[in-house]
């Protein structure tokens, strides 16, 4: 595959070199100089220097054939604007973006970014076992069919505790596809399945849907 990576910072050179390892054509953006040429040093003529946000940047780099456009620099804006050229524009299949300020991770995906990728929200995620804080996990999302799956934990002080899954004001297209409860096997909830606390549910919503599902299963 040919794949464009936006920014030369830790994430992209890491980035970069995994994956010339496995064999991919690479090309990395950055506007510093000066790292552009540690690049090439170390990995050869794999940098362009030039602003990944500049169509004629872009248009130099090849961005039309890219298979993959990756923007990873340290700027939420940056990172949204290079991704919406390359799919707008230069019509690039896949674009993933990185989000450094976790507020930023559903307005990136409403606005078409196919994957957006907060580290933050990560570590929250991969740690909710030993400290159950985070109570929705990403499982997947399908960037195409505008759907996510996740798993919310019910918790005590939960509106939804005590109520059927039918009287539930869930976001529209929203569809709870199993319960986890302590000590029974996993269900597939019906309309008079009634929650409990400390059920983990999972859940198929509509991309952007996050905060509606979250206030009605887990609230405030």
């Amino acid at each position: 595959m040919y794949i464009i990576i936006v920014g030369g910072g830790s994430v992209g050179y890491y980035l970069c070199k995994a994956l010339l390892n496995e064999g991919h054509e690479v090309l990395l953006m950055e506007k510093d100089a000066a790292k552009c040429e540690g690049f090439e040093d170390e990995l050869g003529s794999v940098c362009l220097r030039g602003d990944g946000c500049e169509v004629a940047t872009l248009a130099e780099a090849g961005v039309s054939r890219a298979d993959v456009f990756i923007a990873t620099t340290g700027e939420d804006e940056d990172n949204l604007v290079a991704c919406q050229v390359a799919k707008h524009k230069f019509e690039v299949p896949r674009t993933i973006a990185r989000v450094n300020n976790p507020k930023n991770e559903s307005i990136f995906k409403k606005l078409g970014i196919d994957c957006a990728i907060s580290v933050t929200n990560l570590i929250l995620e991969h740690i909710e076992e030993e400290i159950p804080t985070h109570p929705l996990i990403h499982l997947l999302a399908m960037g195409e069919e505008g759907v996510e799956v996740v798993e919310v934990r019910i918790r005590e002080e939960s509106a939804a505790v005590g109520k059927s899954v039918k009287e539930l004001s869930l976001p529209e297209d929203s569809v709870l596809a199993l319960v986890i409860r302590n000590g029974e096997k996993p269900q597939v909830p019906t309309a008079d399945t009634i929650l409990k606390a400390d059920d983990r549910v999972i859940a198929l919503m509509p991309t952007g849907s996050e905060e509606a599902l979250r206030k009605e299963l887990v609230g405030s």
